[in-house]
């Protein structure tokens, strides 16, 4: 497999998603500045050791790194088929998600989140510096969206911007929402 050649532009969104200095994560990853800035130019190419511990750091599965790498080179960072796209988070809280944009370096990303039935946040998730948006393509998802509670069905579609967010699953079925965040947050 092939690395994917916008690896290091991942690497920068993921960092600067993440509020990371260039300093703070060449510190944590052992690795100097000029390294980690020649990587996020894509001068220099990351060993796999590299890149495990940087998928590690940032809570991606390595596989990340080689999503569209078997594409057209004119496609890479365009277009991600969908036999490409990348799995994030855990199915084990009940929440599958997919990477669907071709690249972390635009302002905003796109997520399909399957929802398990029974599932739930667990709680009000802390908001944070994005803008959050999406639509219900089935299913049915109860979101808080700070002390508002919403029944959204197929179709509905939501938006919010830095505020606490909470959500559950109480139907038989899983609910999948096209989910909109920006600036990128993985």
């Amino acid at each position: 497999m092939i690395l994917n050649t916008l690896v290091g532009s991942d690497i920068r969104a993921l960092r600067k998603s993440r509020g990371f200095t260039i300093k703070q994560l060449s510190a944590a990853l052992g690795r100097s500045v000029g390294w980690l800035s020649q990587v996020e130019r894509g001068q220099t190419v990351p060993s796999i050791q590299d890149l495990s511990a940087i998928a590690t750091h940032f809570g991606v599965n390595i596989s990340f790194f080689f999503r569209s790498a078997n594409q057209r080179p004119d496609e890479r960072g365009l277009i991600l088929r969908a036999a490409d796209r990348t799995s994030i988070g855990s199915s084990e809280t009940g929440l599958q998600e997919e990477l669907l944009s071709p690249t972390l370096g635009g302002s905003f990303e796109m997520i399909k989140s399957t929802f398990a039935p029974g599932s739930s946040s667990g709680g009000m998730k802390a908001s944070r510096k994005a803008e959050d948006g999406g639509v219900v393509i089935s299913g049915e998802l109860t979101l808080w969206i700070g002390t508002l509670e919403v029944q959204l069905k197929a179709g509905d579609s939501f938006q919010f911007v830095e505020q606490d967010y909470g959500w559950r699953n109480d139907g038989d079925v899983p609910a999948i929402v096209i989910w909109v965040i920006s600036p990128p947050v993985y």
